[in-house]
């Protein structure tokens, strides 16, 4: 199971401040939308800070003996417009807003989607497919509302309270310094919340992480879990996780909502000692009724930014941890690319060799010894060269520096006399092709897999690649499904047989037409029979090729030109089947070894190889 990331926040998190102006370059083609919106939002702060000044007017101006009737309409129809022009603004900044940070998630999510694709496939193997998920999708899923919502309404809602404390002092100073004081617990609540709500929130969202993780893995493991009848460990595990969750949302809910307490209860607090205060300063004749009025009209119209700032807080906070759980992915270095100046091979045969070829997985330590020590080999054009060794040699991990899905810890592997390193990616995978034992199919259909690395063709052409491809990896079952090369074969191709889905995968590397062939034992869930007849199709439709595959049955070795043997990291020894039969105890160890495994799956006809 890989390695899981980012299940607690690293000691050198970044501040608030650090992680948000990483967006600047993202929001900076939007920005003057989000001015627009941010202005609508204001202004229908400002409105609705105005009606209580305009009931001030009423009840001082109109409310008594003297007053005219028109002007109680007059007010009236003033507070309605009022009204309906705080609605317009509202309506407006989510026009302005909700467009350019759909297309900000949109773009950041590409571009992440775009740099998973890029990274190496050590890193694929550290991190769990669920936490790459949830950042994908939850994470900047989170950025949108807060970028849509939270962020404007965090700096609306302040500068509302601000404005509206500024009019609360302009109608008495007392009853505004009695309501001021009230901030003081609340700073010191707000101290400590942020430090356990981000806490809380980057916990949450690693958890959720993890879920995803165990369902994915369920789902495609279905098969294996029912046939072992593993159902019910695997639910409590799961369900084990889902409560691990569930606590940790409930306790994030608390803590947001012990904090909303203080910013709702404290500004009620004071106001009721305000208007105590209030009514002696107006029955003394040093406050007139109009501005107590306006006083807690206005009180009433900052109650809801006030208690909004809590939730507005949470939200950024979880924002942040977003935020930070993107970047992590998004800061990891791609250590496999492609060289400034690329160089091309002026004679392209499809020549390989290995020189002193060293390996190591970037997790083991420096002191231990390297998987391969010192690998030297040399592949003809056109040669099939079989690799073959006890198992955990490396096999499958030096085939896998051909094309660079690892890079070469020291040495040089060429190919037609040029480092693959210096190679540009894209054309050195267009020259190499690749089938691994364990087959990955894509959910579509039969033809799209098959004609994944085909590029240059179309029309007539590329429908007789695929129909040769079909051919010689012997996959004309597909012909039989019901839509034949049109049928959508499912996600990963589990619809299909083992050996239906390594024909399938098999016929994507001949449709490449490479110049050099690497297999990973492709061919494992193959009879002989049609092992065979797939060899002999491959040195026909593929004549020049350079093949290189990693062999674990005694009949995948004796169909190839010539063998290697790989033992303690140094290939050991080169020649053909029968060669190194006559010469090499080690070789012959190994083929005695897979006689062993092929016949505890199928009946050997005649012996062993001789």
């Amino acid at each position: 199971m890989a390695v899981q990331q980012g299940h607690a926040p690293a000691a050198g998190t970044p501040t608030l401040g650090r992680t948000f102006a990483r967006l600047i370059p993202f929001v900076k083609p939007i920005l003057p939308r989000l001015f627009f919106g941010f202005l609508c939002a204001l202004l229908a702060g400002v409105v609705a800070l105005t009606i209580p000044q305009v009931l001030a007017w009423l009840v001082n101006n109109v409310l008594h003996p003297e007053g005219r009737g028109s002007e109680v309409w007059l007010a009236v129809g003033l507070v309605a417009a009022l009204g309906a022009l705080e609605a317009l603004l509202v309506f407006l900044r989510r026009q302005f807003v909700i467009t350019p940070a759909a297309r900000l998630e949109t773009q950041m999510r590409v571009r992440l989607y775009a740099h998973l694709q890029q990274l190496p496939v050590a890193f694929h193997e550290r991190w769990g497919s669920g936490q790459l998920l949830s950042r994908s999708m939850g994470d900047l899923s989170l950025l949108r509302r807060w970028l849509a919502f939270g962020a404007m309404m965090l700096v609306v809602s302040t500068v509302t309270v601000i404005a509206g404390l500024t009019l609360m002092f302009s109608s008495s100073w007392v009853l505004g310094t009695i309501y001021l004081a009230g901030a003081i617990p609340i700073s010191i609540k707000a101290f400590h919340f942020r430090n356990n709500y981000r806490a809380a929130s980057r916990l949450s969202q690693d958890q959720a992480g993890d879920l995803a993780t165990a369902v994915e893995e369920s789902v495609h493991g279905i098969r294996v879990i029912k046939a072992f009848g593993r159902g019910r460990h695997m639910y409590d595990g799961f369900n084990t996780r889902a409560e691990q969750l569930r606590d940790t949302e409930v306790s994030k809910a608390k803590t947001l909502a012990s904090f909303i307490l203080y910013v709702v209860a404290i500004p009620e607090t004071t106001l009721g000692l305000g208007l105590v205060a209030g009514l002696w300063l107006t029955a003394q004749g040093e406050l007139s009724v109009g501005a107590l009025v306006a006083f807690f009209a206005t009180a009433t119209v900052l109650a809801g930014p006030v208690e909004h700032m809590g939730m507005l807080m949470g939200m950024t906070l979880t924002t942040k941890t977003a935020l930070d759980r993107h970047f992590e992915v998004m800061d990891t270095n791609n250590t496999i690319t492609s060289p400034g100046s690329p160089v091309s091979p002026t004679d392209p045969r499809g020549e390989l060799e290995l020189r002193n070829v060293l390996f190591r997985f970037p997790d083991t330590p420096a002191t231990a010894a390297p998987l391969l020590r010192g690998v030297n080999l040399h592949v003809a054009p056109g040669e099939t060269m079989a690799l073959v060794g006890m198992t955990g040699t490396g096999k499958s991990t030096l085939l896998q520096l051909v094309p660079r899905l690892y890079e070469a810890t020291g040495g040089q592997v060429l190919i037609d006399g040029v480092d693959v390193r210096d190679r540009d990616l894209v054309e050195l995978r267009r020259d190499v092709a690749v089938a691994f034992e364990d087959t990955i199919l894509f959910s579509s259909s039969i033809r799209d897999n098959v004609l994944l690395g085909a590029t240059g063709l179309d029309g007539p052409e590329l429908d007789a690649l695929l129909e040769d491809a079909i051919d010689t990896a012997q996959a004309g079952f597909a012909r039989t499904l019901p839509q034949g090369l049109d049928t959508v074969i499912g996600e990963e191709g589990l619809s299909l047989s083992g050996g239906q889905r390594q024909r399938i995968a098999l016929a994507r590397a001949i449709a490449a037409r490479p110049r050099v062939l690497v297999l990973d034992d492709p061919l494992s869930a193959l009879d002989v029979r049609t092992e065979e007849a797939v060899t002999q199709r491959l040195r026909t439709t593929l004549a020049g090729t350079t093949t290189l595959i990693v062999a674990h049955r005694p009949s995948t070795v004796a169909l190839a030109d010539k063998v290697a043997l790989l033992r303690d990291g140094l290939i050991d020894d080169v020649g053909t089947h029968s060669e190194l039969l006559a010469r090499n105890e080690h070789y012959r160890f190994v083929i005695a070894s897979l006689v062993d495994e092929e016949s505890d799956i199928i009946p050997l006809q005649g012996g062993p190889l001789a």
